[in-house]
């Protein structure tokens, strides 16, 4: 059964990890799948996806079928691994500050079940020194694990196609762990690039940051054009049509998820605090569902008004909400709206409105995820509506903002 090697992904039920257990299992690795999440392990036992993903569904019954692909919540089969995967990232705490801490202490955690001569592959973002960290939490313990940074780059939802077709960043503290990681990316992905570790992890955060400030430009162009009474959607084709310069110029849009915004707040912290384009950047995006509301507030009497919200994921085809600024949006209306719904076709929510119920009784709709369900969507005219994205009676939909 074993024709690789075995791997264990820590936190393996989530998005990054479970595309990433899937594609090992079906590239030849005895794979285990380890998560406290009692619920969702069950869920991926019986063949069940616990989120959207294209194309993964297929492939992990066919993985667990197999034998190659298990899934538990006993921490004890990370000792069984030649290659551990930890999928816990840096997150950032109320004060919108980098917790490296919460990896060391997972660390800390599994700390029983590792042994010497295994190799740790950190693959969700981290904090810039965060791996070098780590490494020396193993040289403090006596432990010969070989550390490695490689992290993911993939569109959430599209986990599957992109491991294979995009290139891998692999970067390590020693010989045996690169080739390690080099090996066992390199048995699925299109191609290995090799990195420093602090390279590797300053890349990961230019990856995500630099996307941001990119929406932010989109997103500040759409503001002033529509604030002076002018198109902004229009603009954006005239500019983009048929001129290769501004080809992959984004539509605006609310740029959400839980990496752009985490990732930009991570480099400024990185930066001292020096990282101003990154601070502009969440002035803009994070400022966004508040422009929208006044542009709804402009148009009709809010404290008497029905406004519906249309998407709630936070990028389209998707049933993924964390972070999503329509929940911002949300709660920005419920403070100045008379009643506030909400509707997706893929986020389940018994609160959310039918949708032929919400266009019937919302006197303002927002559309703020771009579903391709929302496209051509019939809504009367004495509706106002409001389209940061530009797809209503479109067949075509704009650049999405993704994480």
């Amino acid at each position: 059964m074993n024709d690789k090697g075995t791997v264990a992904v820590i936190g393996g039920c989530g998005h990054v990890g479970l595309p990433l257990a899937i594609v090992a299992a079906t590239h030849g690795f005895e794979t285990s799948i380890v998560d406290v999440n009692a619920a969702a392990v069950a869920q991926v036992r019986s063949g069940e996806m616990p989120f959207l993903e294209e194309g993964a569904d297929p492939l992990l019954r066919a993985a667990l079928a197999s034998g190659r692909l298990t899934a538990t919540t006993d921490a004890a089969v990370v000792s069984k691994a030649d290659i551990v995967v930890l999928v816990i990232g840096t997150p950032i705490d109320e004060h919108l500050t980098p917790r490296p801490s919460v990896i060391l202490q997972a660390l800390a955690q599994y700390r029983p079940h590792f042994r010497d001569g295994q190799v740790l592959v950190l693959r969700s973002t981290v904090y810039p020194g965060v791996s070098a960290k780590v490494q020396r939490f193993f040289e403090r313990e006596h432990l010969d694990v070989a550390v490695t940074f490689c992290p993911e780059r993939i569109a959430q939802g599209h986990a599957i196609v992109e491991l294979s077709s995009l290139p891998q960043i692999v970067s390590a503290f020693s010989a045996r762990g690169l080739a390690a990681a080099k090996a066992f990316f390199g048995s699925f992905a299109k191609s290995v690039v090799v990195l420093e570790p602090l390279e590797a992890e300053l890349a990961k955060l230019y990856s995500n940051t630099y996307r941001y400030v990119q929406f932010a430009t989109a997103n500040q162009f759409y503001t002033i054009a529509t604030t002076y009474g002018a198109d902004y959607h229009r603009i954006h084709a005239a500019m983009t049509h048929d001129y290769p310069r501004l080809a992959a110029m984004p539509r605006p849009g609310l740029a959400a998820g839980p990496c752009l915004f985490k990732d930009t707040m991570q480099l400024s912290a990185f930066s001292k605090d020096q990282f101003s384009l990154g601070l502009a950047a969440v002035w803009v995006n994070e400022g966004l569902p508040r422009f929208l509301v006044d542009q709804v507030a402009k148009r009709c009497e809010l404290a008497s008004a029905t406004v519906g919200i249309l998407g709630m994921a936070f990028k389209a085809e998707t049933d993924d909400i964390r972070d999503s600024l329509s929940y911002k949006l949300k709660k920005l209306l419920q403070l100045e709206a008379q009643r506030t719904l909400c509707h997706d076709p893929f986020v389940r929510d018994a609160s959310f409105t039918p949708l032929p119920e919400l266009i019937r009784e919302s006197d303002a709709i927002v559309l703020a995820t771009p579903h391709r369900a929302y496209r051509d969507l019939a809504i009367p005219s004495d509706k106002v509506v409001i389209d940061v994205w530009g797809i209503h009676g479109s067949s075509s939909a704009g650049k999405q903002v993704t994480s």
